[in-house]
């Protein structure tokens, strides 16, 4: 997809004033060299401690780079987008900027904040590369991808045992979710579970049927919801009710042996394999390809990039740039792949290193998984889009919990979003 010129439009967020413009970095350190002159190159970023893959990309980086000092700005993740524009508003310095999401990036690259990395991407491989066009800003870029997530079917292997799990479409899936459904009450067992987020069926809705989630037309997630509220009124899932005033979690559901099928991003893979070295589950599991809409051969699923970009204003750009650069290549994709972390570039040594990390299934239908066809963005980005998106996800919670019925959500989110917003 390619974002257009009118997101310059985008309006600003609305920051308080007495947030400051710099973020404290890890060593508490505020100059372009450090004590032994190495070149110092700052990194913004979330929950440093909890995302391995930063530690494991600033220190293969170093590795190669030893002239060069690399120092995360550490941002709680759920103030990092309002704290980074604060940050460029103010004329920070900080030399890379993670760009947590697409609608971000979109945002500062429009704004002119970042410096472009146009001659950088023109020599990347792309056919390599996944959602490297999602920062393609009418043929220009000012932001590299370094990771990659999009969605599978993790599922419990000791359920589903011999059972075909490679070319599902949907209606397989269903028909499996109510085979793999046992028990009752508290060793209840559901065939699957569909968490709360509205992407699980609109996301998926989209990118299978071509649908537009900005058009303001959206009879195109009709299949799909009928599918899930199916499987609750079936009892093979567990409910959008139960599940959103319980607080479950996906995590739980898999890793508890309390459903047997679980769609959810790639990302998880890496955080199943830290909790089973620290003992904290022993689930046997394993990938499949999302089931498809029609069985043609092709894996059309959804999901999102993250990636690095320079800051226009940085102290040390060329060594930003060199950063950026070496995180988005395959040095860097095989850095993040020891850790079970989906890079977005990929290749047949890549995906052995990301399948030898221990814990990691070794079958040959998770390594399918991870080769999708084609993987579409989640949610498309404009304008429009934060307004559009709170339609949808405020419908979606009404349907889900049966309050209202899928052709009256469905009529509602269109009179919305053409009365509301477009």
């Amino acid at each position: 997809m390619k974002l257009k010129k009118k997101l310059a439009h985008i309006a600003p967020l609305v920051v308080a004033t007495a947030l400051t413009a710099t973020a404290c970095n890890a060593s508490g350190t505020d100059s372009s060299s450090s004590s032994d002159g190495k070149t110092v190159v700052k990194v913004a970023l979330w929950n440093y401690k909890m995302t391995p893959e930063f530690k494991a990309l600033i220190d293969g980086f170093e590795a190669k780079n030893p002239d060069i000092d690399v120092q995360p700005v550490d941002i709680l993740a759920d103030n990092y987008p309002d704290k980074v524009t604060t940050m460029l508003a103010g004329g920070d310095t900080t030399d890379v900027l993670t760009m947590k999401n697409v609608t971000d990036y979109a945002r500062y690259a429009t704004r002119g904040q970042l410096l472009p990395l146009t001659d950088e991407a023109t020599k990347l491989d792309k056919a390599s590369y996944s959602g490297l066009d999602d920062y393609d800003l009418d043929g220009k870029y000012y932001a590299l991808p370094y990771r990659s997530d999009f969605w599978v079917l993790f599922y419990n292997k000791d359920m589903a045992g011999t059972t075909d799990m490679s070319k599902l479409t949907w209606d397989d899936y269903a028909q499996l979710a109510k085979k793999f459904t046992k028990g009752s009450g508290s060793d209840k067992v559901y065939g699957a579970y569909h968490h709360v987020w509205r992407s699980v069926v609109q996301a998926m809705s989209s990118a299978q049927t071509g649908g537009d989630q900005l058009g303001g037309d959206y009879a195109f997630f009709k299949d799909q919801y009928e599918m899930a509220l199916g499987l609750q009124k079936a009892k093979a899932t567990l409910s959008f009710s139960a599940a959103s005033s319980n607080q479950v979690t996906y995590d739980s559901q898999l890793t508890t042996g309390k459903a047997a099928m679980v769609p959810m991003g790639s990302w998880w893979a890496a955080a199943l394999l830290a909790e089973k070295k620290q003992g904290k589950n022993d689930i046997n599991w394993g990938m499949a390809p999302i089931p498809q809409i029609k069985n043609d051969g092709k894996t059309v699923t959804f999901g999102s990039p993250t990636a690095f970009a320079v800051n226009k204003k940085a102290k040390n750009a060329d060594a930003a740039k060199k950063f950026v650069t070496w995180a988005s290549g395959p040095e860097g994709a095989a850095a993040v792949a020891k850790i079970g972390v989906t890079p977005a570039y990929t290749s047949g040594e890549i995906l052995d290193t990301f399948f030898s990390v221990e814990g990691m299934p070794t079958d040959e239908l998770s390594r399918k998984a991870m080769q999708p066809t084609t993987v579409q963005l989640e949610m498309p980005v404009s304008d429009k889009t934060s307004d559009i998106d709170q339609i949808l996800k405020e419908e979606h919670e009404l349907i889900m919990s049966g309050e209202k019925s899928v052709d009256e959500g469905i009529k509602e989110m269109d009179d919305r979003v053409r009365n509301e917003v477009q």
